[in-house]
This record gives C-alpha cells, structure tokens and sequence, in this order.
C-alpha cells in the first residue's frame, strides 16, 4: 500500500504517525502501572516515549538536513544513559532488604527504548516490544508474587540484657534463625544496659509466624521480643 510505503519514509506523515503510536504504546505500558497505583504512570510512560521518539526523529530530521553527514544515533543513544535518572526515582529502599520499584524502573527504561525504535520506523520492534513489557508486568509478575509468599519474611524486635553475650545472641540468630538483617539500634525502652535489635527472620512454607516469637521470648538473656511495627509486612 502506498500508505505504508510513505509511513517508512520520512516526511510529515510518517512522524506524525511515529509521534502518535509512541503515545499510544506508552500509554498502554503506562495504563497497566497506573491500574498497579505504581509511582510512574499513565502520563509518565506516554512522555517517556514521545520524548524517547522525538529524540530519535530529531537525528533524522538533522542528518537529511545536513545531507545525510553526521550520525542519527547519537542523540537517541544518549537516552538509554540519561533515561536511567528519571528510573531511580521510582526505587524505594523499605525497611532492611525490601526493594520496591525495580520492575517500573526497568519498564521506563524499556518504555524509552520503545519510543526510540517508533522514531526510526522500527514498527514492529516497538509494537512486539510493547506487547512483550505488558505481558511481564501484568502477567508473569503473579509467578513472582507466588514465590514471594513462600519464603515470607518476620520483622522483630527484641531487647538483650546487657552486651557481654551479644555476639552470642547474633550468631545464634545467624545460625539457627537463618536472619538475613541484624541491625543494632538504640533501645525502645529506658532500661540501662539493654541493646536494641531489630532482625528480619524468613519463614518457609507454611511456618508458624508466632513460633517464631515463642522462641526468642524463651531464650535466655532476651528481655523481651515483638512484631517490628516499623517494618511490619
């Protein structure tokens, strides 16, 4: 069809055509993080990839400007670097280990990458592209989820007496406990001598949440042990 040769050509319809289907491709990637209530949305996905488009239309328009001397890419490579800033913004640090944010980080950076491609005719890249994100993120994110409630986590609290068998206390909470975080911190209450920790423990499989508890409240030289509601899951 004429219309899809002139649409691989560059003229004004073709970047009218590659401007609208970066907002439209960005848009569902963004529709599907927003329906998640994720940081970056809707809105921040479209203009991710329509400035990710104009960058690279930018290069074209220059490089046939210029009578085809100079690089097209330039400009456009810049963006894969840059796009990383606007990435960290959404990654949150909760808690000791907890991480959230990674997937929109990555989905922004492939958003940009999708936006590029619909700059330089590349349609089928960026439509397969666009297809392949919106399957991971709101798909293939209920296999994670699945693992994620098998190796569950319990954020604790709990107060020693005295620091002559601290190092004990850490290495039995390493060792028998599996901890994956220990962190010493000031005490909750006002009890001279007493050292605060705060100690992510994993519970696999269907393990008792409350066993855990029991058994640091039993163990000797241990004042007292709670849910870290600062951390709570």
């Amino acid at each position: 069809m004429n219309w899809l040769k002139m649409i691989e050509q560059f003229n004004l319809l073709s970047v009218i055509a590659r401007i609208l289907l970066a907002m439209l491709l960005g848009g569902c990637i963004g529709m599907e993080r927003q329906k998640s209530k994720r940081s970056a949305g809707f809105r921040t996905h479209i203009l991710v990839c329509v400035g990710s488009c104009m960058t690279a239309l930018i290069g074209l328009f220059v490089w046939t400007q210029m009578g085809h001397v100079g690089d097209p890419l330039r400009i456009s490579a810049q963006v894969i670097s840059g796009i990383g800033f606007l990435g960290v913004g959404t990654i949150l640090v909760k808690g000791h280990d907890h991480i959230t944010g990674l997937t929109t980080a990555a989905g922004l950076w492939t958003t940009a990458a999708i936006g590029i491609a619909c700059g330089y005719g590349f349609y089928w890249g960026a439509l397969m592209g666009t297809l392949v994100v919106t399957i991971t993120t709101a798909i293939l994110y209920k296999f994670e989820s699945r693992g994620r409630k098998k190796n569950r986590k319990r954020y604790i609290y709990l107060e020693v007496e005295g620091t002559a068998l601290l190092n004990e206390y850490i290495d039995w909470l390493n060792h028998d406990l599996r901890a994956r975080s220990i962190t010493i911190v000031a005490p909750y209450t006002a009890i001279g001598g007493n050292v605060g920790l705060e100690v992510v423990i994993p519970l696999a499989g269907n393990e008792d949440r409350d066993a855990v508890l029991r058994l640091l409240r039993e163990k000797d030289g241990v004042a007292f042990a709670m849910e870290n509601v600062r951390n709570v899951e």
